[in-house]
């Protein structure tokens, strides 16, 4: 697409000086600026989509496995006297 419209990860270095020459530098276009930047930000890393079988499925077996592991003495000793 045009240079004006890339973001800046887009814009190649050769290409940083015409890219900035786009940008309007007032206070108002600053501020839009920070405004995508953080809407951006907030969108990846904090409104993040949670939830889903996969989610429910990783907690359950983490339970199993933390409530095996708590009761693996107890299950040792009565397999040990069953066996004898």
């Amino acid at each position: 697409g045009p240079l004006s419209e890339r973001r800046l990860m887009d814009v190649r270095l050769g290409e940083l000086p015409a890219w900035l020459a786009t940008c309007e530098l007032s206070p108002q276009g600053l501020l839009g600026g920070v405004r995508k930047a953080w809407s951006s930000y907030y969108d990846k890393y904090i409104n993040v989509k949670r939830g889903g079988p996969a989610g429910i499925s990783m907690l359950l077996a983490g339970y199993c496995l933390l409530s095996y592991g708590w009761s693996y003495q107890r299950i040792s000793k009565i397999s040990f006297l069953v066996s004898v």
